[in-house]
């Protein structure tokens, strides 16, 4: 389908599966699919929009897909197993989390598309993102109970703080100043998350969600798995497996807004630039929650493949 100008898109990964769902947010439809790519887990995006970065499981690769129409342009091979993936701001760089022991980020270069720098961090690394500032490149190991911070210039490891348990998904906030506030992280075995602030890399805050409605049952360990700070920094979305929903507080003061029913193991979410709109992952049915922010009410629910896990929002040129 041809894209229109400045198309919003929604990529979807499915991670027992071997396709990618893209959806149009406007029709709240599955309108291209990535096919033969088995076992996707991150998906990031070129600044531009232009290109899409798919870490593959099944064949330990970073694929680089044309967004306008899904043609893949290059599969990197990595160093070892991979788990998320994330891009520079500036988007000369990707970064690729290796979960394969003792752990590692993996640097590629975005213009020649080589891999040209493993960077060691402390246990298999799960999950990895760019601060809002794009100055630092945050990696989360669950196995290794700690984060990592890498300057995203120089490539070396700045600093780290360790967890009593493994780190799951990670979201910012941005400050006045336009640098990075505070880091929200989940944990595992944690029905909630903590407040770290990035300044001075201390906890400030534990949240627990509320223990109503319990309607799920808590996930590999992590009943807490996926949490995002919308677009115009004014919510913090996060989602429960042992609501089967997600929860929704206010920023920056906090305060529990309320919470969304979506589906049996919602993994992860993503949003539209405006804010509008959620898009929340249920890994336990095969289908994707739109979610109206505002009224804060799931307005569609997209089927896409097999046990959808992260997913990302690009504006295609």
């Amino acid at each position: 389908m041809p894209l229109l100008a400045a198309s919003v898109r929604i990529y979807q990964t499915n991670s027992a599966g071997d396709d990618l769902d893209v959806i149009d947010p406007a029709s709240n439809k599955v309108v291209m699919k990535i096919d033969g790519i088995e076992a996707a887990h991150g998906v990031a995006f070129s600044p531009d929009g232009g290109r899409a970065y798919i870490t593959c499981e099944a064949d330990n690769t970073v694929w680089v897909v044309e967004t306008k129409d899904g043609r893949v342009v290059a599969k990197i091979p990595l160093s070892g197993h991979p788990n998320n993936v994330a891009v520079s701001k500036d988007g000369r760089r990707v970064f690729a989390a290796i979960v394969t022991a003792p752990g590692a980020v993996d640097v590629i270069d975005a213009q020649t598309l080589k891999n040209f720098k493993t960077i060691a961090v402390k246990g298999n690394a799960h999950n990895v993102f760019v601060t809002p500032d794009g100055r630092f490149v945050v990696e989360g190991s669950e196995v290794g109970k700690s984060i990592t911070v890498i300057d995203e210039e120089s490539l070396q490891r700045v600093w780290n703080v360790d967890f009593e348990e493994g780190v799951r998904p990670i979201t910012f906030e941005r400050a006045a100043d336009g640098s990075t506030g505070r880091m929200f992280v989940e944990l595992s075995h944690l029905h909630g998350f903590v407040v770290i602030d990035f300044k001075t890399h201390k906890e400030i805050e534990r949240v627990t969600l509320p223990d109503e409605p319990r309607v799920g049952t808590p996930h590999s360990g992590a009943p807490s798995h996926g949490i995002g700070v919308s677009p115009d920094g004014k919510m913090l979305w996060v989602c429960s497996s042992v609501a089967s929903g997600v929860f929704v507080y206010s920023l920056p003061e906090l305060k529990l807004l309320g919470n969304v029913a979506t589906g049996s193991t919602p993994d992860w979410l993503t949003f539209t630039p405006d804010s509008k709109l959620v898009y929340v992952a249920n890994a336990g049915e095969n289908y994707v929650s739109a979610v109206d922010t505002r009224a804060m009410k799931e307005i569609a629910r997209i089927a896409v493949g097999e046990v959808p896990k992260r997913n990302g929002t690009v504006t295609v040129p």
